[in-house]
């Protein structure tokens, strides 16, 4: 019997104006993320409150974030700001355990892969989800997506997606859900075009 797999999961990442929420909510990808922390791509808590308040409410809200105090990425949680938390810091399985005693909402732990030793640490990680990225992230390279063979839980990939290549990740890996930043951006800003596209290839991947 043929297996039945779940639609790959889209999250649109860097969001930074009126205008690529905008463009998400034409696109409806199931994921926004907003970048808070350092990073060219950073918002401020306050920026980050209006966009989650234009974002279609179909669309949970992503918020990145490296090595902050547990308790104000809590704050995030419980003022609304977003749904989901995203680490890509050093945080370890006691910031994890601190983290769910505060929120008990879904965690994100991001993972730069440069071998296979990488990816072995990624899957022993308590997060609900783990996310394979190239770098620290948001650098537009990619890593060897070979690798991804051995992996055995529900991963987000990251890491050099773009629109030309999106449909060869999907149909070869599988991965639960795709991740894009640069590779949805023209001039280091966020292209609506680009965004519908990518959107409209991986949904037409999976058919």
């Amino acid at each position: 019997m043929e297996e039945i797999r779940e639609p790959v999961k889209i999250k649109i990442c860097g969001l930074m104006t009126l205008e690529d929420v905008a463009a998400v909510n034409a696109a409806k990808p199931d994921y926004a993320g907003f970048v808070l922390a350092k990073s060219r791509r950073r918002i401020s808590r306050e920026h980050a409150r209006l966009l989650r308040m234009e974002l279609d409410p179909s669309i949970r809200a992503v918020g990145v974030f490296v090595n902050e105090l547990p308790q104000i990425v809590a704050g995030y949680l419980e003022d609304g700001i977003i749904d989901i938390v995203q680490l890509h810091g050093q945080e370890d399985e006691t910031y994890l355990r601190r983290l769910r005693f505060l929120t008990g909402e879904p965690v994100i732990q991001a993972f730069s892969v440069e071998s296979a030793a990488d990816l072995e640490k990624a899957e022993q990680s308590s997060a609900d989800l783990i996310l394979l990225d190239h770098g620290s992230g948001g650098t537009g390279g990619k890593f060897a997506w070979e690798l991804l063979e051995s992996v055995r839980r529900h991963y987000l990939l990251a890491g050099g997606i773009t629109p030309d290549n999106v449909e060869e990740a999907v149909q070869r890996y599988h991965p639960f859900g795709i991740d894009v930043s640069s590779g949805v951006e023209t001039g280091g800003k966020k292209d609506a075009g680009k965004i519908m596209e990518i959107v409209r290839r991986i949904r037409n991947a999976e058919r």
